[in-house]
């Protein structure tokens, strides 16, 4: 009598997902009404910042001040032609709005992007070799997290100067401890897992375990991480921008706009209602779609 030996999976094969969690996933990400819509807002705000030339009925920066300080178009005294209104300069608010889009988007992508790879790479070499580099990295975390985010951002951009660019920078560096403290948890309960154990036995290079094994099973806390980060950025930008350190004057953002409108807010008050509704809208759906992806990345969540 013969015995049909039984295939157990390669200690060294990486954790997937399966085609039923990835099921239940959509499934516990479709049922959240409030993240369906949270995700719709999103769209909008993309399509709106990526066809801004295209979709905004003016040019941002055109003035005329035969037209300043008009009301929206259901008010009286507003007309059709400007949909919500003008500045003090006469300069359409739903176009600056629109291309306000594309600046803050870009914004938080970037500094999530850029305080991502920073973060799961320190993150990775920390947890996975310990040791000095571990010990060196957490206790600047600490420096780093003694300080309040804003406060150091805007010291860092005193001391570089305005710009897109400088921005995104200080935003990705003053934000990547968060990451880097996640991952090297997450590493550091992975890297004892037997099929990690037979793989650095078995010769395999670390470059590889890190690569194939460990950062695969980091990326949804990544993607939660990023996401709410991107919220964090565009808040803090404009931040930056109303206080006149962020992003040059001429180019339009929504913190820019805010600051124009606090001195008409008794008289004219959709010059800064609007730009802030904008910024209120974009960073909860943002939070909502985050907090969305958390529950996903759960895998109790695919039972409830």
């Amino acid at each position: 009598m013969t015995t049909t030996p039984t295939t157990e999976p390669s200690p060294t094969a990486p954790e997937t997902v399966t085609h039923s969690a990835r099921t239940g996933a959509l499934r516990v990400l479709l049922r959240n009404r409030l993240a369906a819509v949270a995700l719709g807002v999103l769209v909008l705000m993309a399509v709106a910042a990526l066809l801004a030339p295209w979709l905004a009925p003016y040019d941002p920066a055109a003035q005329n001040l035969l037209v300043r300080l008009k009301p929206p178009a259901w008010q009286d005294g507003g007309s059709a032609s400007h949909l919500l209104g003008t500045d003090q300069l006469g300069r359409d608010l739903l176009s600056r709005v629109i291309h306000g889009a594309r600046i803050s988007l870009l914004v938080g992508i970037c500094a999530a992007l850029l305080a991502g790879v920073v973060g799961a790479a320190c993150g990775l070499f920390a947890g996975f070799r310990g040791g000095r580099f571990d010990r060196l990295l957490m206790r600047a975390a600490d420096i780093q997290l003694a300080f309040p985010s804003l406060l150091l951002a805007l010291a860092i951009v005193g001391f570089l100067g305005s710009g897109l660019w400088n921005v995104v920078l200080v935003l990705g560096f003053t934000g990547w401890v968060s990451y880097a403290r996640v991952v090297r948890a997450e590493v550091l309960s992975l890297r004892s897992r037997d099929y990690i154990t037979q793989a650095r036995a078995t010769g395999v290079k670390d470059g590889t375990i890190l690569r194939r094994h460990l950062l695969p099973n980091v990326t949804a806390p990544l993607a939660t991480i990023g996401t709410l980060h991107i919220a964090a950025a565009i808040v803090a930008e404009a931040s930056l921008s109303y206080l006149g350190l962020g992003v040059p004057k001429e180019i339009v953002t929504w913190g820019a706009m805010l600051a124009d409108g606090q001195l008409y807010l008794g008289t004219a008050w959709w010059v800064a209602v609007f730009p802030g509704l904008a910024l209120m809208l974009t960073s909860l759906a943002i939070n909502i779609t985050g907090d969305a992806l958390r529950d996903v990345a759960d895998p109790k969540a695919y039972r409830r």
